[in-house]
């Protein structure tokens, strides 16, 4: 059995608790196994439930139907007034600057393409800052989208949800949860039960959120690379609250539950699939370097006692809610630096390709004879709906908005949400992380994520429309 002194030289997690560590004891049951009791056991209670409030229960408030962390960034984006936009300015001024600073951007092409492309990006956020939008940023598709559906929600999201994070992942909850749906995250997706944690964060909050989760628990080595890697190309899709957007678009609203849950079903279908092929499958499943591995246990016997200890455990070893709140706030603050310069500068070229070239209509040739395989109307349309969808995962929506069919309708918009992997938010984000997912992998997950979404998608869309 590990002690909670075990636990505490392992955990690497930042920052320590030594005294409530210091104070935990550990009881023998009956039939000889032992349990850790930690000091002031409600917060695995009061935290955990505050956490889950946070970011999993939907209130209306000023006329608004949204999560609770939503509802926190309206509060501080009311706050702030006039001065949000410069706010965000000096996050993307931040993640512009730091990889000079530190220098990261040495280490590698990819990193130093990053590196250059944030610059741009720095120039368009003082643009749009200033309410100037020259040349194509002008189209509202293009540079208020970016900097208004994108660069601002996401840049203050990130840090403001991560002041709540540290509720879900340091007291206990990702434990007990895990030891309880590992029967079926481990043989189905490959990975802890704890990773549903993450999964549900991106239904309901935010993939950039759920990224934030993975890629601190992966440093933390709780998860490996293989693992992480999984997670983030398979959970980390856009919430329901975008999906509503999505629906609305397509004119599916009438069909919303039924889009819900199959789009949630398809979406975890398809990760089940590719976590058994290339690239993922061949992804080292080793811990963070210089972290060692902590495994979830396997359970055996009573699954609900397991459950307990193992989150016992974890909060003998949690630090403050000040402390640890304030630890995920500055990694939040520190992505959020990494994702938005690559929103405005990656997302912007990925943008301008889909408006103003044909490149993606030559790309979406490659998926009509699947188009055709699985009868969708119009192939030539359906093709180019998916292939945009790299650039930005809202586009497909507006290529094949008011089509007479709602077969097509419908399968575009699932495979908007499922495909996962686009350039203007989701693929900075991960490559922002320390999750082993290179520029390459993340591409070929996209095509493979298209394609099975389409074959699944479809022949359901014709069966229940």
């Amino acid at each position: 059995m590990m002690t909670t002194s075990d636990a505490s030289a392992g955990s690497g997690r930042q920052p320590f608790d030594r005294a409530s560590a210091d104070r935990a004891r550990s009881v023998t049951r009956p039939d000889g196994t032992e349990r850790t009791v930690p000091p002031r056991r409600w917060r695995f209670f009061v935290c955990s439930a505050l956490g889950l409030a946070m970011f999993f229960v939907t209130v209306e408030i000023g006329g608004t139907s949204t999560i609770l962390v939503d509802h926190a960034l309206t509060l501080v984006r009311w706050v702030l007034g006039p001065a949000v936009p410069w706010v965000v300015v000096a996050l993307v001024l931040l993640g512009t600057v730091r990889p000079f600073v530190t220098g990261s951007w040495r280490r590698g092409t990819l990193r130093t393409v990053f590196a250059l492309a944030n610059i741009v990006g720095l120039v368009v956020a003082v643009c749009a800052a200033a309410g100037y939008y020259p040349g194509p940023l002008a189209n509202p598709d293009i540079g208020p989208f970016l900097w208004e559906r994108l660069g601002i929600p996401v840049g203050l999201i990130v840090p403001v949800g991560a002041v709540f994070l540290a509720l879900l992942i340091n007291y206990g909850l990702m434990e007990f949860i895990g030891v309880l749906v590992q029967p079926i995250m481990r043989p189905v997706w490959k990975v802890p039960g704890r990773a549903a944690v993450d999964a549900v964060a991106s239904f309901v909050g935010s993939y950039s959120l759920a990224l934030l989760i993975t890629d601190r628990v992966y440093r933390e080595g709780r998860y490996t690379g293989k693992e992480a890697a999984i997670i983030a190309s398979g959970f980390s899709t856009v919430s329901a609250t975008f999906m509503v957007i999505v629906a609305s678009t397509l004119d599916l609203m009438q069909h919303w539950t039924l889009y819900f849950l199959l789009t949630f079903a398809i979406t975890f279908a398809v990760t089940a699939i590719t976590v058994r092929i290339p690239p993922l499958r061949s992804i080292a499943d080793v811990p963070y370097e210089g972290r060692e591995h902590l495994p979830e246990p396997v359970s055996r016997g009573n699954r609900v006692v397991q459950a307990w200890d193992e989150a016992m455990r974890a909060l003998s070893i949690a630090p403050g809610v000040v402390r640890g709140s304030w630890a995920t706030f500055k990694d939040g603050v520190l992505m959020s630096a990494a994702i938005v310069p690559s929103i405005l500068s990656i997302g912007l070229a990925g943008l301008l390709l889909a408006t103003y070239t044909p490149v993606f209509d030559l790309i979406g040739w490659i998926f009509v004879p699947i188009a055709y395989l699985v009868q969708l109307p119009d192939p030539a349309l359906a093709g180019k709906a998916v292939s945009v969808g790299i650039a930005e995962m809202f586009l497909p929506a507006t290529v094949v908005a008011g089509h007479e069919s709602e077969v097509l309708r419908f399968t575009i918009g699932v495979t908007a949400v499922s495909q996962i992997v686009f350039f203007s938010a989701l693929v900075p984000s991960v490559l922002a992380t320390k999750i082993p997912l290179g520029l390459g992998q993340l591409v070929v997950l996209w095509f493979e994520r298209v394609v099975l979404t389409l074959l699944i998608t479809a022949p359901l869309a014709h069966l229940l429309l």
